[in-house]
């Protein structure tokens, strides 16, 4: 029998996200899984080296982080408080790599994630999250595709 006892939801805020949070918690509920909210911030210290007008890239990380706590914090406090088993992490870097990191060091036994169905050159720039994870996780990924 398939036991799903910790779910991985990875959220990037955008509209395809919080589309995906009935899936979420209703399998959750239904297994009594722990759900992993996770948000990747893109890590833009590659960039440091370069002339940034206004501001630096440090205090524009230092920026955004505060800003995704606050936005995680809203997630938690609007969705997520009659579930009685989550978690939050906040990290930097590259969300396809870190979410496959999560997948192994809290020995997730689902993910769950949106895919915005991007096509043409926003792919090529983008890329795919969903489609990185889904070949290359090692256990199952339940993808949402957003509603119209």
């Amino acid at each position: 029998m398939v036991e799903i006892k910790r779910i991985l939801y990875p959220i990037d805020f955008s509209e395809c996200s919080y589309q995906v949070l009935p899936y979420v918690l209703n399998v959750a509920e239904k297994y009594d899984a722990e759900i992993y909210l996770l948000y990747v911030l893109d890590d833009l210290r590659q960039f440091a080296g370069m002339h940034v007008p206004h501001t630096s890239i440090s205090n524009f990380v230092e920026q955004a982080m505060v800003e995704s706590e606050k936005m995680l914090d809203k997630i938690c406090d609007e969705h997520l408080q009659s579930c009685p088993n989550f978690q939050r992490r906040l990290v930097m870097g590259d969300p396809r790599l870190e979410i496959l990191k999560m997948v192994e060091s809290e020995k997730i036994d689902l993910v769950i994630i949106g895919s915005h169905s991007r096509r043409g050159l926003e792919r090529i720039i983008f890329g795919s999250v969903a489609e990185y994870v889904v070949k290359n996780a090692s256990v199952p990924v339940l993808t949402v595709k957003p509603t119209e």
